[in-house]
């Protein structure tokens, strides 16, 4: 049996979320208190070992995961799969325009965009080449809430609407990292 084991790290606080934008697609940038976070998340994370980091391919991935992970030797791999959901249209809209939608865009993508079913596929197609390229490493991911949500879907076993439900953004339950074992 194949044996991949993830940490999975959100990026630091964006100006956007400070704004309550959401950002989707769009690149966003770290806001001074992102910055303090990915830098006191380095400190805290300096005696966990991986084999490799992957980030999302948008700025504000990158940099937390540079940030955190930059001054070792480890290499960071950008990988367009790990993006957040694509809002289409509603990229860069307020929040309170996108957030509420979750489970309404479940199966119908967002005007332009995507639906979570196809973030969904988009972490399966990632996990399989996890498995393929990476059996037996401890890997590290640095990117958004979709992409986690999923997570908590394919690994975890529970609904979209169970993960939506227990989602640690709503209680503000952040952690430095969460622990996936992914098997095949």
């Amino acid at each position: 049996m194949k044996i991949v084991k993830i940490t999975y790290f959100v990026h630091g606080t964006s100006t956007d979320n400070e704004n309550k934008i959401s950002t989707g697609w769009n690149q966003g940038e770290l806001s001074e208190l992102g910055k303090k976070q990915s830098i006191e998340l380095k400190s805290i994370v300096r005696e966990k070992e991986f084999d490799v980091v992957f980030c999302s391919d948008l700025r504000r991935a990158v940099d937390s995961a540079n940030i955190v992970f930059g001054d070792r030797s480890i290499p960071i791999v950008r990988d367009e799969k790990l993006r957040e959901a694509n809002y289409g249209d509603l990229n860069g809209a307020p929040s309170i325009k996108v957030e509420p939608n979750v489970l309404d865009h479940l199966e119908q993508p967002f005007p332009n965009g995507e639906s979570y079913r196809d973030v969904e596929r988009r972490i399966r197609h990632f996990l399989n080449f996890l498995l393929e390229k990476y059996p037996g490493k401890k890997v590290a991911i640095v990117a958004h809430k979709a992409p986690q949500l999923a997570l908590e879907v394919v690994l975890n076993k529970k609904t979209w609407e169970q993960a939506v439900k227990e989602d640690w953004r709503l209680k503000r339950e952040w952690k430095p990292g969460w622990d996936y074992r992914l098997e095949g």
